[in-house]
């Protein structure tokens, strides 16, 4: 089975657009696509504004632009599963399972788990558990500099 090919980033401006027709989409030929929109995850949650960065041969990042900083659970340092808790920057997938490649519409991907996160992290913020999966990881460097302030 050979690999699947990227799908363009004209395709994929093209479908962010008509999902969601207000989103802020900056593209730069088939090399970088940056994506900005403000989601409500669930009728009861906050409106939270996430940016998608695509760039080619780096991949996809996510993140929470505003409200920034994310409130934090009770006792907690660090948001979780998230790459950089400063950046406010999510963690969706797990890269070496192929979980999400170039070759998937963010709109089917990275945008509905972005908004499964924020759901799981408004539970968190309440109940400091997590029960949105994934594998356990913490930022190296943060952890680093946390015990270095500790």
């Amino acid at each position: 089975m050979g690999r699947a090919s990227r799908i363009s980033l004209l395709i994929q401006a093209g479908t962010l657009k008509s999902y969601f027709p207000n989103s802020q989409i900056i593209r730069k030929g088939e090399q970088e696509l940056r994506w900005t929109h403000t989601v409500t995850p669930t009728p009861l949650s906050k409106s939270y504004t996430i940016s998608l960065h695509y760039k080619y041969g780096k991949g996809a990042k996510v993140y929470v632009l505003h409200p920034k900083p994310l409130t934090l659970a009770r006792g907690k340092k660090l948001l979780p599963h998230v790459y950089s808790t400063p950046e406010q920057r999510l963690c969706l997938y797990y890269p070496k399972y192929r979980e999400w490649t170039p070759s998937r519409l963010y709109v089917r991907t990275l945008i509905p788990w972005a908004c499964e996160w924020l759901i799981h992290y408004e539970i968190w913020s309440v109940t400091g558990e997590w029960y949105g999966g994934g594998i356990d990881h913490e930022n190296e460097a943060e952890k680093t500099e946390m015990n270095n302030a500790a």
